[in-house]
């Protein structure tokens, strides 16, 4: 019996897996409901992180060009509205996924995977071909690979949805 091709598979599995895997599991609802936990608690601290630089480039524009005080109640209601807006355009977008893929690989996936191995070879200088220097260049292969493939896979991602696109679907 012939397997079929791997394009084919990779398709056949795509109509059984949504874009969060969360979603397709259906059991042990215990597992479920600790993954979408961790979920959370991933979410609500790289948020934070990621979005630091526009929270700061927000509150300098109000306190310097539009003289607004540097209080808590400044910070608390630009960053409580950011998170609205970044959540609503992630609520207009059905291919959000594919977009987080198209523009994560371009700037998560350098800054994540391989430019840390990068700066640590860099600085450390390890033995060639010791296990520290053979693992941050595998490490430095598949950051690459990565930003590579992932926005091939978000613009394809993107193109297919767009097809179907219903605005708030």
């Amino acid at each position: 019996m012939l397997l079929p091709s791997c394009s084919y598979w990779v398709l056949d599995v795509r109509k059984w897996v949504s874009d969060n895997i969360l979603i397709s599991l259906n059991k042990p609802t215990w597992l479920i409901a600790m993954a979408n936990l961790f979920v959370v608690v991933h979410v609500i601290g790289s948020y934070q992180i990621y979005a630091m630089p526009v929270f700061d480039m927000i509150e300098t524009v109000l306190v310097k060009k539009l003289n607004f005080a540097p209080t808590f109640t400044l910070r608390f209601i630009t960053r409580n509205l950011y998170v609205a807006f970044t959540m609503f355009v992630g609520i207009c977008f059905p291919f959000f996924g594919g977009l987080l893929g198209f523009f994560g690989g371009f700037a998560f996936a350098p800054t994540t995977y391989f430019l840390p191995c990068v700066m640590w070879l860099s600085i450390h200088k390890p033995k060639r071909w010791s296990l520290s220097w053979i693992t941050n260049w595998m490490c430095i292969a598949l950051g690459v690979s990565l930003m590579v493939v992932s926005p091939i896979g978000g613009l394809r991602t993107i193109i297919v949805q767009a097809k179907t696109y219903k605005f708030f679907s």
